[in-house]
């Protein structure tokens, strides 16, 4: 079975290669069809693979294997969570591509190919990050799925904001990838090896951890986390969902977000985790500190937009924040809460991404405030979006309820508040948007600064303003949403994850997860802080205003590249002296 690997990267590649080649003698449906079966046979590649991954499949590519513990070749990992990971990148791809069904107006003769051919692409680079074994190609699996993210988040090329911000996105994550390229240069220079598991024993070999390795550690993490969207690393996220394509922003935020969390997983546990590698306790600080940091920006930021699409975007933000502090208390129960959390949180964000698509393709308006009652004749998107407000803050028995509720109980303390509070303000954001916008409750929202984005100068992403839903784009998020909800109530679903973590080389053993009665409380607390939230804001608008505090976080979000460049570099300095002590006392 360990063959068949590389063809989850290969596979979607060669149809995005087919699609070009043939794209100026293939009709639209051809194309389209084409590109789902291929984005389907993938993912059902990756289930079919899965039972198989303990102990985790491993294959050389083209057959390069190690001589004498020497490798040059390329190797790929097939265990339960990068298994897992390339079939959600695969399920939401599909689920992108068939919501996107005829979406754009007619491409001229001969590009027919070039939308899905670019979707196709961006989930072989996700896949391939999912699935590498060594670092370097990591990086170069990184960089495609980058590259091709930023075609897509500009791919309404005749509009000068999308250009814009797909500019601003691939200056950052360029940055990010430069950075990471430095690390893993370090990284070969000690110990002349790629292969993430060999890198790890050649650090240990060397002894207590030095200046290069902390350089390293920095340099490869702040790439992980510009891609995570952690803050501050985080100002491209919102700039890059306000232009692109509703069916980007789904995979956006749905996985590729996801994958910078998971990457950090990864290479800290394969690489860093040894003696020669950063000490825990210090990876603890940086992940704790960076993921509260996250949340509590990306929240506030969150309750404070009238741009949907932006709004959606700080929600994202505040929640890799919480997946951050899971993954940063480094327990068995933190990573199954992390794993948990993001199968649900895909579904769920994807879910609510759709659904805003369908607003602007039918009233050519993201802005809270304009579409105040505008959507009472859109019954079942409206249902639609109020569960995904719900799901998001984290009810049972949705998978946001199961993840959240087992990352509660692995961070203990303060940490569990501030996992209710975040979820509840994002959650409580977008139940806001629900009683405003689909059932026309309260006056509009004040008037923002004038500063603020709102969403009202926006175009639809078809060819004209929708008289009629089509089908497709209503069932995508509602089985979206049920895919999120089967996470939570699947019976022994949580079990499988946590044992095919713990068989992931890890070198723990599997724990029991599943719902206990505080995290049901809290689940309950969270989404009923939610609505609260939700109500006070509709029937009290001038209680929940933007505080003063609040404002120099939304004046952050400039638009100018060398802002972000700024905050990149002052993200990387923290990163490094989080870490630093473990360094010093070695």
């Amino acid at each position: 079975m360990h063959h068949l690997l590389p063809l989850l990267a290969a596979g979607p590649l060669l149809g995005a290669t087919l699609l070009v080649a043939a794209g100026r003698r293939l009709p639209r449906v051809v194309a389209e069809s084409f590109a789902c079966a291929v984005s389907a046979a993938t993912g059902v590649l990756a289930l079919v693979l899965l039972p198989h991954s303990s102990p985790p499949l491993t294959e050389w590519v083209g057959g390069w294997r190690p001589v004498h513990g020497e490798s040059v070749g390329i190797v790929v990992i097939g265990d339960g969570p990068s298994l897992g990971m390339a079939v959600l990148v695969s399920l939401l791809t599909l689920a992108a591509l068939v919501y996107s069904w005829h979406y754009f107006e007619e491409p001229p003769r001969g590009h027919a190919g070039s939308y899905p051919a670019l979707m196709l692409a961006f989930q072989a680079g996700m896949c391939g990050f999912a699935i590498a074994g060594d670092l370097f190609n990591m990086f170069v699996f990184f960089e495609l799925m980058s590259v091709v993210a930023y075609v897509l988040t500009g791919f309404r090329i005749d509009e000068a904001k999308a250009v814009q911000g797909a500019l601003t996105f691939g200056v950052v994550n360029s940055l990010g990838a430069y950075a990471m390229l430095t690390g893993i240069g370090l990284l070969y220079a000690r110990t002349g090896e790629l292969a993430m598991s060999k890198i790890g024993r050649g650090l240990d070999a060397h002894g207590r951890p030095d200046a290069l390795v902390l350089a390293a550690f920095v340099l490869v993490l702040t790439a992980l986390l510009v891609k995570a969207a952690a803050v501050p690393f985080h100002l491209w996220l919102p700039d890059a969902h306000a232009v692109a394509p509703t069916p980007v922003c789904m995979l956006l935020s749905g996985v590729m977000v996801e994958l910078g969390a998971y990457g950090v997983w990864r290479v800290y546990g394969t690489i860093f985790a040894g003696p020669g590698g950063i000490p825990a306790a210090d990876l603890e600080r940086a992940l704790v500190v960076l993921g509260v940091l996250t949340a509590v920006v990306g929240a506030v930021m969150c309750w404070h937009q009238r741009h949907i699409k932006r709004l959606l975007a700080n929600s994202t933000i505040a929640h890799t924040g919480l997946f951050l502090a899971a993954l940063g208390v480094l327990t068995p129960e933190g990573d199954d809460g992390a794993a948990l959390y993001i199968l649900g949180h895909a579904g769920v964000k994807a879910a609510l991404f759709a659904c805003t698509g369908i607003l602007l393709d039918r009233y050519g308006n993201v802005d809270e405030r304009a579409l105040h009652g505008r959507g009472r004749d859109l019954r079942t998107v409206g249902v639609l979006f109020g569960i995904g407000g719900l799901a998001l803050a984290g009810l049972p028995p949705f998978g946001t309820g199961i993840g959240k509720a087992v990352s509660e109980e692995a961070v203990g303390g303060p940490l569990t508040v501030l996992f209710v509070l975040a979820s509840a303000v994002t959650a409580g954001a977008v139940l806001r948007v629900a009683a405003r916008v689909f059932l026309g409750l309260g006056a509009p929202p004040p008037k923002g600064a004038a500063y603020e984005t709102t969403g009202a100068d926006e175009e639809p992403e078809t060819a004209g303003r929708l008289d009629r839903i089509p089908v497709t784009m209503i069932l995508v998020p509602a089985v979206l949403l049920a895919g999120a909800l089967a996470v939570g109530v699947a019976p022994g679903f949580p079990a499988v994850v946590s044992r095919a973590v713990a068989a992931a080389g890890t070198g723990r053993t599997p724990v029991d997860v599943h719902w206990t009665s505080t995290g049901v409380l809290l689940g309950c607390l969270s989404s009923l802080l939610a609505v609260g939230l939700a109500a006070v804001a509709v029937v009290r608008p001038g209680l929940l205003t933007a505080p003063d505090w609040a404002l120099p976080l939304r004046r952050l979000q400039s638009g100018h590249v060398g802002d972000y460049v700024a905050w990149l570099l002052v993200g990387a300095t923290v990163l490094g002296a989080l870490a630093l002590p473990g360094v010093l006392g070695g």
